[in-house]
């Protein structure tokens, strides 16, 4: 875990003072350490029950989309307000330096009702 560790660069002050930004760039260009990532995931979920995995852009989508596909499960786009064309369902979350809204198509997930 140590070389996956080193292969991601704190940006500070980013976006804005006082933030470090984890920059995955180094780690997404080798890769046999982003496959090491992804079945480290897959081994840990693998026999947790997880039937799909939602994840949000744009780094979720990398490691989200590679996961589900690793494991044969659906993987479900969650992005940025306005950013989806059909209906969609929301979540607004507060972050360190304000709130946001997340978006996903209201039928990418069968719920049980």
């Amino acid at each position: 875990m140590r070389d996956i560790r080193k292969a991601i660069r704190d940006i500070p002050d980013f976006p804005k003072q006082g933030i470090i930004f984890k920059d995955i760039t180094p780690l997404l260009k080798n890769p046999k350490l982003f496959k090491k990532v992804i079945n480290t995931f897959a081994k840990k979920y693998k026999n947790r029950g997880v039937t799909a995995i939602a994840a949000i852009e744009s780094r979720g989508f990398i490691f989200g989309a590679a996961l589900a596909l690793k494991l044969g499960i659906p993987f479900i786009p969650v992005r940025k307000k306005g950013k989806l064309p059909y209906k969609t369902i929301s979540a607004t979350y507060a972050l360190e330096y304000g709130t946001d809204t997340i978006q996903m198509h209201e039928d990418a997930i069968n719920f049980q009702r």
